[in-house]
């Protein structure tokens, strides 16, 4: 018998607590505009946080509430016209980005000062009298970044991450994933860039990696507009000022400075 009334007790609370969230929702219950469902069709559905909000559906939301619809970097000018057109907006221009390892210390520039056999991650090496390899401003090589990217657009090889410019969206996830901070994400262009950020002398730069910045102000000297300064013992090149003359690229004896493929 009193299993029985144990059962009843146990049904008529749960068919009160059932009656009580009926209710709730009903009295709070949030009215969605509808366009939020459209405008998040027109959306990738990465949620890779390019945008500046959580994800696709944040994002969707805070266009309905006014924001600009050009901020979907994956999701291009498809996704900004797309949604513009159920907003009724103007699209406007949809910024290119490509993310770039400033770093060029494969194992054919640089080596390890020591044998790391911790776990496989670029922050857990890093941690580690700041990380196994002899430049300890350079790319650790464990994929920290390869692994937070999307799209499959980061491979490490040689022990260096690189991007395949045709599936980089730019979404950044890769540059936030890096405990270096040597991963910059920046607008699709022609112009050149600084690939290093070694900060020691360039004495010591040369005996960690081959390809390093030596700071030995040629390229400096060389811009026609001033767009390049030498800064902690790197070159830093104002991509606002710089003309894409290439004439820092010509006169940089270890080839520090390139050309971004673009594609």
């Amino acid at each position: 018998m009193s299993i029985v009334t144990a059962a009843v007790v146990v049904t008529v609370i749960g068919l009160l607590g059932a009656a009580i969230l009926v209710v709730a929702a009903h009295f709070f219950h949030v009215e969605e505009d509808e366009r939020v469902g459209k405008v998040l069709e027109c959306l990738p559905g990465a949620n890779c946080g390019a945008c500046g909000y959580a994800g696709c559906a944040d994002y969707a939301k805070a266009i309905v509430a006014g924001a600009p619809v050009n901020k979907c970097v994956p999701g291009g000018a498809a996704s900004a016209q797309g949604a513009a057109a159920v907003m009724g907006v103007e699209a406007g221009e949809v910024v290119k980005r490509k993310a770039i390892v400033a770093c060029q210390g494969s194992y054919e520039h640089t080596s390890d000062k020591y044998a790391y056999e911790g776990i496989e991650s670029c922050a857990a090496c890093a941690a580690l009298y700041k990380g196994r390899s002899a430049c300890e401003f350079g790319c650790l090589g464990y994929g920290d970044c390869q692994k937070a990217c999307k799209f499959d657009a980061i491979i490490v090889s040689n022990g260096l991450a690189r991007v395949n410019p045709e599936k980089c969206t730019g979404c950044g996830a890769c540059a936030e994933a890096c405990p270096k901070h040597i991963i910059e994400v920046r607008p699709e262009s022609e112009k050149p860039m600084v690939l290093c950020a070694n900060r020691d002398r360039g004495a010591l730069t040369r005996k960690a990696c081959t390809a390093g910045c030596i700071g030995c102000m040629k390229c400096q000297k060389a811009c026609p507009v001033e767009a390049i300064k030498v800064v902690d013992n790197v070159a830093h090149i104002d991509v606002d000022k710089c003309i894409g003359c290439r004439k820092c690229v010509n006169e940089c004896p270890v080839h520090a400075i390139t050309i971004p493929k673009v594609v």
